[in-house]
C-alpha cells in the first residue's frame, strides 16, 4: 500500500501542480516586490509573530501565488521551529498550513517530562474584506481564522490547558505609504485578535486562569529604505490564561531582504518575556522564504 503523505507535503503537492498547470500562476505574480510579506510562525503572509492583511505571494485578482517558508527561532532555553506553505488565490484568499515544533531541553531534563518538544498544526484561511495594500486610500482589510492542534497535549494538560486545539480570529489591517517617512516608503499593520490560545497554542488552550477568549492587540511598522530592504518591529499582546506561569507579550526587531519576487529571507531579535516558569527568553529568529 502507498503511504499516504503528510498534510504538509499534500499542501506542496497541490501548490506545485497548480502552478504547473496554470499559466499564470507559472508566471512571475504582477504585484509589487515585498507586497506578499515573509511568513508568520502560523503560516499565512505578514511579519515573524504578526500576521498581515497581505494574501501570500504575488499573484494579483487574475493569478494565483503562494509561498513554502522554514523558520527556526532560538532563545536561551528553548527552539522553535517552523515549516509551511501558503496559497493565494486571486488576491482575495489565503489558505496556508504550518507545522511547529517547540523544543524544550530545559524544562525535559529539569522536570523529567515525558516529552522533550511539542508539536502543533496550523491551518488557516485570511480572506481580503476591502482596501489594497497600495492602491486605495483605506487599508487592506482581511479576516483571518487559524485552526490549531496541540500534538502532544499531556504535560500542557497537567499544568491547566483546558483543551488541545482552538480557533484564533483575528481582524487584519494593513496599508503601505508610498514616501510615507523622510521620503522612504513605510508599512504598518494593526491587528485584533480573539484567542484563547497559551503560547500561541503551544501549552494548549484556555487554563486554570480562565478559559475565556480575549481581545488582543498586535501590529507592526517597518521603513523600507529601498525596494529590496525592510527594517522594523512588531508586538503582540497575549491572553495569560495559565496560573502555573505569567505569559508575557511578544516583541521583535527586524531586517527582512527581498532579492527578488523568488525569495526572502527575515532575521530578528526577539524578546519573548517568560515563558512556562523560565525567565527572559530572548533570541534569535531566522526565516527563509520562496514565492510565487
Amino acid at each position: 500500500m502507498t503511504p499516504r503523505p503528510r498534510p504538509v507535503e499534500a499542501l506542496f503537492l497541490v501548490l506545485a501542480t497548480l502552478f504547473a498547470v496554470t499559466p499564470a500562476a507559472a508566471a512571475e505574480g504582477d504585484r509589487l516586490l515585498a507586497t506578499g510579506g515573509a511568513s508568520s510562525i502560523e503560516g499565512g503572509g505578514g511579519g515573524g509573530i504578526v500576521p498581515w492583511a497581505v494574501v501570500a505571494g504575488y499573484g494579483t485578482e487574475s493569478q494565483w501565488g503562494g509561498a513554502a517558508f522554514l523558520t527556526r527561532a532560538q532563545t536561551r532555553d528553548f527552539a522553535l521551529e517552523v515549516q509551511g506553505l501558503a496559497l493565494g488565490l486571486g488576491n482575495r484568499l489565503e489558505l496556508a498550513l504550518a507545522e511547529q515544533r517547540l523544543e524544550l531541553p530545559t524544562l525535559a531534563g529539569a522536570l523529567a517530562l515525558p516529552v522533550d518538544r511539542f508539536r502543533q498544526r496550523v491551518i488557516s484561511a485570511k480572506l481580503r474584506l476591502a482596501g489594497d495594500l497600495v492602491y486605495t486610500g483605506m487599508p487592506q482589510v482581511s479576516l483571518i481564522a487559524q485552526h490549531k492542534r496541540h500534538r502532544d497535549f499531556l504535560v500542557p494538560s497537567l499544568v491547566g490547558a483546558r483543551d488541545d486545539e482552538g480557533i484564533d480570529w483575528v481582524l487584519s489591517a494593513s496599508k503601505l505609504w508610498l514616501a510615507g517617512a523622510a521620503g522612504y516608503n513605510l508599512l504598518g499593520t494593526l491587528n485584533l485578535r480573539s484567542s484563547r490560545a497559551n503560547q500561541a497554542g503551544l501549552l494548549g488552550f484556555g487554563g486554570d486562569g480562565g478559559d475565556d477568549r480575549r481581545l488582543l492587540f498586535e501590529g507592526s511598522l517597518a521603513v523600507l529604505p529601498d525596494r529590496h530592504w525592510a527594517v522594523g518591529l512588531e508586538y503582540r499582546q497575549k491572553p495569560d490564561r495559565l496560573r502555573f506561569a505569567r505569559e508575557d507579550d511578544w516583541r521583535d526587531a527586524f531586517v527582512a531582504w527581498f532579492p527578488n519576487k523568488r525569495v526572502a529571507v527575515v532575521a530578528a531579535w526577539a524578546d519573548l518575556g517568560d515563558i512556562a516558569t523560565l525567565r527572559d527568553q530572548r533570541g534569535w529568529y531566522l526565516s527563509l522564504q520562496v514565492s510565487q
